[in-house]
């Protein structure tokens, strides 16, 4: 085995040099040397939006890119953790990880459906004929089920037969809105997605 005998300044420039190309390469000088470099990045030519994962209340924050498909319309490619979000710096649980393939899945429901009483088939509605029959129900049910005063004649306000599961991934305001609305109209059953 042959040595290599180098001054010491021969020494300092080598170690410089190997210094320098390493800080070029980090600094991304090199895509235009180097071939390697030469192709397109994953995620070249998408549009990155900063989100929130939905699943539970702890909030953490998820890059989501998209770029146009072959028919123009904007499509999800690619979810990561957000390196920026204090609450998980980049990291995503198993069901973050799998937000992609909940927003894709071709078996996830995006409008209203109803299903009439004695029918095997669900029927699609518009948002307002939706939202008109949810306020239908919850104040048929109201009426009938509200209980003003208990067995003793102390005032309690319940609605017992209605339950209501409020996101936990809504901002304080809107959690505080939905908590203030739901208790002014008596329900008692109030949860969010993060306990269940």
């Amino acid at each position: 085995m042959s040595q290599i005998n180098l001054t010491r300044r021969q020494f300092f420039k080598v170690a410089g040099s190997g210094v320098g190309v390493t800080s070029m390469t980090a600094m991304g000088l090199a895509q235009a040397i180097d071939p390697v470099f030469a192709k397109p990045y994953k995620l070249e030519k998408t549009v990155e939006t900063r989100s929130t994962c939905p699943y539970c209340s702890v909030s953490c924050g998820v890059l989501m890119y998209s770029r146009k498909d072959s028919n123009g319309k904007m499509k999800l490619i690619h979810v990561e953790g957000d390196p920026d979000n204090p609450v998980n710096k980049g990291t995503l649980c198993p069901k973050g990880a799998g937000i992609l393939e909940m927003v894709e899945s071709p078996n996830r429901l995006q409008f209203p459906e109803v299903r009439e009483p004695g029918s095997k088939e669900w029927k699609r509605i518009s948002w307002d004929e939706a939202l008109n029959r949810i306020a239908k129900h919850m104040k048929a049910d109201r009426d009938k089920n509200f209980v003003a005063k208990n067995a003793e004649g102390v005032t309690v306000n319940r609605w017992n037969t209605f339950g209501m599961l409020v996101s936990s991934a809504s901002n304080n305001e809107a959690g505080y809105l939905s908590h203030k609305v739901l208790r002014s109209l008596g329900v008692v059953a109030l949860d969010t997605q993060a306990r269940i």
